[in-house]
């Protein structure tokens, strides 16, 4: 039997996820439109062997600007350019189903896995916050469950565009002068409730046929969706236990869904930061948390929990009567997560504002190299994760702190591959088949 191998992702966001990160001496403030600077980390996580790196986006501008590095370059027309500049790596681009079209959408992913030589991957939000909803004509944005039906359409479309083309469509027939043959493009002729696509895609079927399906939504309409979705999933957790909960329960809902469980990956996320020795990464992680502005912290957290400005003080705990989970239209998931984790350690809103400084509700970490190792370890044998979404508190520094010193340790233990191998799909990587196109599966 084949050893089960970890799979890790590399999230890069401009100098690190912390939000701090920009203020130490070695940070660039303009990272984060920097394309040497992403050249730069897609080839660290190359060099550590990583199955893919992942940019998160959304349409609109972030809270201030006077917080961290604002905006960023747009995810697929980055991500082409880092496909020109790497060899393996996967290459994840968030994109929205609320507020983009099944069309333009699916041509670009197919573009960039063509570009890639099938390493292209998306993930899939529904976009939360009246921000971006205003940005496009909304007065607000759609309800959590309207999101994620318009998201289903959204994708089922995206599916009848890149099968739209059979993989032989194109023929190639210099002597009879047929380029390609008809019969074998489908258009989708779709008529649903969102949307209405009536003619096939303009770009052949791509190397892996889509991209990677890739879900980052924890709520219970984000977990339906991707059981019949995804086949990698990013998601917050703050303890074994409860990735423990998640994990089981989302592959428990893919068999019901009568998919494979094992062609849906959990990647839990994961701040790790490293020191010779713990004084040494607990100092480091104070060093950040020194320099966080809290009235920014505030200001964030009272948005999340739709709060009114104001109403938070920074060394009282959170307010005893916040709404339900079932009252937020925003990230639901997210939501509960912050609310049980100041809940379950009584922490003030100046600690919660500290333990989410780094991964805004992620796991952080500070430890060796072996300590981070170990973490990562337990959560893969003890069926919390099939691997793991890395996110430096600080870059470049941070990644390549984890590729020189924590991935040896996991390669030794035999949970890392040591190197790519034959060239393979983003897919292939992930352990995933090449889907079969719904116009000719039933002949196989």
């Amino acid at each position: 039997m084949t050893q089960r191998r970890l799979h890790l992702n590399a999230f890069l966001m401009s100098t690190g996820h912390h939000e701090a990160s920009w203020r130490l001496p070695e940070s660039d403030p303009y990272a984060h439109v920097d394309l040497d600077h992403y050249v730069r980390l897609a080839r660290i996580a190359e060099r550590g062997t990583f199955d893919s790196l992942f940019l998160a986006d959304g349409p609109h501008l972030w809270g201030s600007i006077a917080q961290r590095p604002a905006g960023a370059l747009e995810p697929l027309t980055l991500l082409t350019a880092l496909a020109t500049a790497t060899e393996h790596i996967g290459l994840i681009a968030t994109a929205s189903t609320s507020y983009n079209s099944p069309y333009n959408l699916a041509r670009k992913f197919a573009s960039l896995d063509i570009i890639s030589g099938g390493r292209a991957g998306w993930n899939i939000v529904t976009t939360a916050g009246a921000e971006a909803a205003r940005n496009f004509g909304l007065d607000a944005e759609p309800a959590h469950a309207e999101r994620y039906a318009r998201a289903a359409e959204f994708l089922d479309v995206a599916l009848k565009l890149w099968d739209s083309w059979e993989d032989d469509a194109i023929v190639a027939d210099k002597a009879a002068g047929v380029w390609g043959d008809d019969a074998k493009i489908h258009p989708p002729r779709h008529q649903g409730t969102y949307f209405s696509v009536e003619g096939a895609l303009n770009v052949p079927r791509s190397p892996q046929g889509y991209p990677l399906l890739v879900q980052a939504g924890s709520s219970e309409d984000g977990k339906a969706f991707a059981a019949r979705y995804a086949e990698a999933v990013i998601t917050a957790q703050q303890t074994l236990r409860d990735a423990q909960a998640f994990y089981g329960d989302l592959k428990s809902r893919t068999a019901q869904a009568g998919r494979d469980p094992e062609h849906i990956k959990v990647l839990p996320g994961i701040v790790p930061v490293i020191g010779a020795t713990e004084a040494e990464a607990r100092a480091a992680e104070q060093l950040l948390e020194d320099h966080i502005v809290y009235d920014h912290g505030v200001s964030r957290l009272e948005s999340l929990l739709q709060l009114p400005s104001g109403t938070l003080e920074l060394d009282a705990q959170l307010p005893a009567d916040l709404p339900p989970e079932s009252a937020i239209e925003g990230a639901k998931s997210r939501y509960t997560l912050i609310v049980e984790l100041a809940r379950r350690e009584r922490l003030t809103v100046r600690q919660l504002i500290g333990r989410l400084g780094g991964g805004r509700g992620h796991l952080t970490f500070a430890g060796t190299p072996e300590q981070v190792a170990d973490q990562i370890e337990t959560w893969f044998t003890q069926g919390a994760a099939d691997g793991f979404n890395i996110m430096p508190a600080v870059l470049p520094s941070g990644l390549e702190t984890f590729v020189e010193h924590v991935v040896p340790i996991l390669r030794t233990r035999g949970l890392l591959r040591t190197a790519y191998g034959p060239r393979q799909t983003l897919r292939e990587r992930y352990g995933l088949p090449r889907p079969a196109n719904q116009h000719t599966a039933a002949l196989v």
